[in-house]
This record gives structure tokens, C-alpha cells and sequence, in this order.
């Protein structure tokens, strides 16, 4: 309302103003008038008379026909099918039950989709339909209008962005799905933050997460979610932010808003979210030995069959057994750190004593193997063979975007920051 009473107040002010103008200018003219008995001579005019051609408007686009879908039901034919779709044409149900190269639609399932482009006159100019597979199917009417074309291809995605932002009230994945962020998003969330954030312990009522990430489409329909391109989680107060590049090589990360790596060169959790049922202690009551024992690590709970995965890159070092660990899987990560997998069920493919492993890669599943009273996993961070607590041990950081990148680098995240920014104030739902 304020904004149209201030309309109001400039046209008025407008009006007076033009009016003042005529005022003036009558003065004006009125102080520079012609002396009486004043001869004006006649100023020399001309006639042109020009022919112009008119404008070149383009033709109206036509449009050739209109899509109809029907979906097939128990019982349904590919007669019935083209019946319902409204093709009322020979050549083309001919075709259809004849061409070798679309055999699939002649065992229709129930709940499968066809698409059809008909004119007025119920001809069909093309027809779309998704095969058991997965492929495309394509048929189009040829430029003569006599004959069709046949093809299957596999499906190309067409790719966008979501935004989403919550409050956490009581977990991640609550406050994940209550926005309908995809889990393989919230999982992804969760991995970029890991060096900074124990998930497990250090989340609080009010903590706050804005994720941009990609989706994928095909032919209009929802086909899953891609990769996070930025986030920004707030946690205790502090601001976390991440956005995804891939450099020129093909390789990719994701980094802050200086280019700083934003993954620690380890991961603070081997597993994805589990709960810790023994914590590191240099004095702990030994389930198996039924004695106090120092515990130079920490138990992470997880069903048998729980992938395990590396916590940084590096060489497999061990990949067997050993008594109390059970099967045991020790990497070893440069000169100075080591990292240990133990009570494993079994062994990931290509395991074995010298492969190299990236972070993240699976190594492993959850067993009981060794002195275990119940599945879980056991896991040690050694820092030059001395184990430290991994939930607390200050991370060595990961490398930066290099500097020959780092202008490219800033105009890419530029407008995903931007993005946050606008995000950051609104919340896309109302709660959990």
C-alpha cells in the first residue's frame, strides 16, 4: 500500500510539475513575443512522397498435431493401445507390428508408458516409449509421410538444480527428508563435512544446512539425483560452505570460498552414520577378555555387511588376519599416518597387499570376526605407529584448487554463492 501511495504522490507531483512548465513557457514566450509590424519570411517547402515496402512478417509456426499418452493396462494389445491413443491410421499399426527393430513393443507390460504424436486426422507422426531396458524408443514418420524410421538409443538425462535448506530439530535425515532431499544427497552432505562435523555427536537443535545439487531428467520424468555443486552447513554457530570443481584434468572437489580444500586428506568415520559403542580409552573393561584393557580406538556399531570404506588414499599394507583383530585391512597413507579396519565379515574386490585405494573407496563389510562379542567395526588412527583418538586428532588438510585455476575457480562458484545467499534466510519447509 505504501508503494502505490508514493505512485500517487509522484504523479501529482508530476501533474504540478508540467503544469509550472506551461506557465513558464507561456512567459517565456510571452517576454520574447515579435515586435509589432514584424515580416516573417516564408520558409521554402518540399513534397516527398516515398514508396515503402512492407514489413516481411514471418509465417505463424503450425503445429502439426498434438501428444496424447496412454499407459498399458492387464489384457491391453498394441491394437487397444493405438486404439485409445487415437490412431486411425494402417500404415502406421502396420509398421508397428511388423519392424523387427521395436519387437519390444509387442510384449507389453502393464503400467508401460507410449507417447503419440497424431494430427487431425488421427495419423501418427511419431511415438515415444520407454523399453523394459531402459532405451528410448523412437518412431518417426518419414519427410515423404509414406513410411516411418525406427530407433532405440539410450536415454540422455537432462540435468538441473534443486535448492533446499532446513533446520536441524533432530537429525540430518530428518530435516533432509522433510525438504525431500534424495538420501544419496544427504549421505553426500554429510561426506563433504566430515572433517569438521562428527555427525554423530556434534549436531544441535538449529544447526542449519542450504544444498544446491544436481537432478536428472528423462523425457520430463524424474531420474534421480546427482552430485551436491555447493552447500553451507551451520554448525555451533560456524558457517561450513563447499562447492564442487572440476578442474581441467577431469578430477574434482570440493573447496571453500578461497579455493582451501574443504575434505580433510581423512575421513573422521570409515562408516556412514552408525553409532559409537566404545569410545577411545586408555582404560576400558574388555568384553571379550573379561579384563581392563587400554582401548586404542573406536568402535563404530553397524549390521553384518555394512560397507567400510578407506578413510584417506593410500596402500594396502595388510589384508588378512590377525588374532584379535579378526579380518583386518591396515592402510598405509604416506610416511606418517596408518589407519586399521578390523572385525571385517570379508574383504572388498581387489583388496589385497599392495592395491592403492582412494578415499572413500569400499575396503571391506562389517563382520565379528577376531575378538568381537557382536558386529562392528573396529578402527585406529596412528600418527608415526602411535594411535590417537580419530574423533578428536587434529586432520591434516587436503590439497587447495592450484593456483593456475584459481581464476576460473572464482567466476564458477560466484553465482552458486550467490545461491546460498538468497537461502540462507528461508526455510523450505515448516518442520519435520
Amino acid at each position: 500500500m505504501r508503494i502505490l501511495t508514493q505512485s500517487r504522490g509522484a504523479l501529482r507531483l508530476a501533474r504540478w510539475s508540467l503544469a509550472a512548465a506551461l506557465m513558464l513557457a507561456g512567459v517565456i514566450g510571452a517576454a520574447f513575443g515579435l515586435a509589432p509590424d514584424t515580416t516573417i519570411e516564408p520558409v521554402p517547402t518540399e513534397r516527398v512522397v516515398r514508396e515503402l515496402a512492407p514489413p516481411r512478417l514471418a509465417a505463424p509456426a503450425l503445429v502439426a498435431g498434438y501428444w496424447r499418452e496412454e499407459e498399458v493396462r492387464r489384457g491391453d494389445t498394441l491394437g487397444s493401445v493405438l486404439a485409445r491413443l487415437g490412431i486411425e491410421d494402417t500404415v502406421a499399426q502396420a509398421f508397428l507390428r511388423g519392424n523387427a527393430n521395436i519387437g519390444s513393443l509387442q510384449g507389453l507390460r502393464p503400467g508401460r508408458s507410449l507417447r503419440a504424436l497424431i494430427d487431425a486426422d488421427g495419423k501418427m507422426i511419431a511415438l515415444r516409449s520407454t523399453a523394459p531396458g531402459g532405451e528410448v524408443l523412437s518412431v518417426d514418420r518419414d519427410a515423404g509421410g509414406s513410411s516411418f524410421v525406427a530407433r532405440t538409443a539410450s536415454p540422455e538425462p537432462t540435468l538441473g538444480l534443486e535448492v533446499r535448506a532446513n533446520d536441524i530439530r533432530t537429525s540430518l535425515f530428518a530435516a533432509a527428508d522433510a525438504v525431500d532431499v534424495p538420501d544419496t544427497v544427504t549421505s553426500q552432505l554429510a561426506d563433504i563435512f566430515g572433517g569438521y562435523i562428527d555427525f554423530h555427536h556434534d549436531l544441535r537443535t538449529g544447526d542449519r544446512f542450504t544444498v544446491v545439487y544436481e537432478t536428472r531428467r528423462i523425457d520430463g520424468a524424474p531420474d534421480g539425483a546427482g552430485k551436491i555443486v555447493a552447500a553451507e552447513f551451520v554448525n555451533k554457530g560456524v558457517a561450513y560452505r563447499a562447492f564442487l570443481w572440476r578442474s581441467p584434468d577431469g578430477t574434482e572437489g570440493y573447496y571453500d570460498d578461497a579455493g582451501r580444500n574443504v575434505r580433510k586428506a581423512f575421513l573422521r568415520s570409515p562408516l556412514g552414520f552408525t553409532r559409537v559403542t566404545s569410545g577411545f580409552s586408555l582404560a576400558r573393561f574388555h568384553p571379550f577378555a573379561q579384563a581392563w584393557r587400554a582401548h586404542k580406538g573406536v568402535d563404530f556399531a553397524a549390521p553384518i555387511g555394512t560397507p567400510v570404506h578407506a578413510a584417506g588414499g593410500g596402500k594396502v599394507i595388510v589384508a588378512g588376519q590377525q588374532t584379535g583383530y579378526g579380518n583386518v585391512v591396515m592402510l598405509q597413507h604416506g610416511a606418517l599416518y596408518t589407519t586399521v579396519y578390523a572385525h571385517l565379515s570379508r574383504f572388498a574386490t581387489g583388496i589385497r597387499q599392495g592395491a592403492r585405494v582412494a578415499q572413500g573407496d569400499v575396503i571391506g563389510y562389517v563382520g565379528e570376526t577376531g575378538w568381537a562379542t557382536g558386529p562392528h567395526l573396529h578402527y585406529e588412527f596412528r600418527v608415526d605407529n602411535v594411535q590417537k583418538n580419530p574423533l578428536t586428532v587434529a586432520l591434516p588438510d587436503a590439497q587447495p584448487v592450484p593456483m593456475a585455476q584459481r581464476p576460473a575457480y572464482a567466476d564458477a562458484v560466484a553465482p552458486l554463492a550467490e545461491e546460498l545467499a538468497l537461502s540462507r534466510g528461508i526455510v523450505l519447509a515448516g518442520g519435520e
